[in-house]
């Protein structure tokens, strides 16, 4: 996959660019394109922004550079991604759908936005990582960047798992320990060390159920309306939960 990132701060993104992200881009499964949106401007000083038509406090993005950095990407792909808190939540199922596109492009914004016409004229689609306030785009993008790209095959090593985890089955993710067995006078729960998967199965399920349902109780409610064919030991677990 491809990503076209538009933005006034590229250097924030080496967040990124190392890691799991940056080795999958040195094998090719992902490309991250960074367009400094700065460099577009027509004006001398580098403005890329100005004061709101009709009043208001802060500024404004101007159309000018972002039209011309858009331009830029040859061919430029349809599905063109605006980083806003007015947008769609992102949730899973949008990030699954993102996953299987061949080319992204997500613009960044700052300040009190970017013109209107710009989204207008692109057709952006607004997306939002929650509802609170964030400086820019960037930090937006770049949640949205990961939770995607861990979706793609191979951006992942061998034996790890993009769904099992938290709430993409559904619930919150069970407590996690490692050695040693015994630290600080905390204990690793027996059930863990006995050998028995069965066992050890179901501990993981009363876990993540218990801790859905006192976190996420509308995850937990979810996945009691909506839970697909249990075994009789896992509906046991479920019932002992719900008492």
């Amino acid at each position: 996959m491809k990503i076209n990132i538009l933005t006034l701060f590229p250097e924030m993104f080496t967040a990124v660019t190392g890691s799991i992200l940056g080795r999958a881009a040195e094998k090719g499964i992902l490309e991250l394109n960074f367009i400094n949106i700065r460099d577009y401007t027509e004006d001398k000083h580098k403005k890329v922004d100005d004061t709101p038509f009709g009043g208001g406090p802060g500024m404004v993005m101007m159309a000018q550079p972002i039209f011309d950095a858009l331009r830029s990407i040859e061919p430029l792909p349809e599905k063109i991604l605006y980083m806003s808190p007015r947008g769609r939540i992102l949730d899973q199922e949008k990030i699954k759908a993102l996953s299987t596109e061949e080319e992204l492009t997500i613009l960044c914004g700052h300040y009190e936005g970017v013109d209107q016409r710009v989204l207008d004229h692109w057709n952006m689609e607004e997306i939002s990582i929650g509802d609170y306030i964030l400086t820019g785009g960037e930090l937006a993008a770049m949640v949205l960047i990961d939770s995607v790209a861990r979706l793609i095959p191979g951006v992942l090593a061998s034996g790890d798992s993009a769904t099992e985890e938290s709430i993409y089955s559904g619930l919150l993710e069970y407590p996690q320990y490692t050695k040693p067995r015994s630290y600080g006078g905390y204990d690793v729960p027996e059930v863990l060390v006995c050998g028995n998967h069965k066992l050890i199965s179901l501990w993981k399920l009363e876990q993540s159920l218990r801790l859905t349902q006192k976190s996420r109780p509308d995850l937990f409610d979810e996945f009691v309306k909506n839970r697909k064919e249990l075994t009789k030991d896992e509906q046991k677990v479920l019932d002992k939960v719900i008492k």
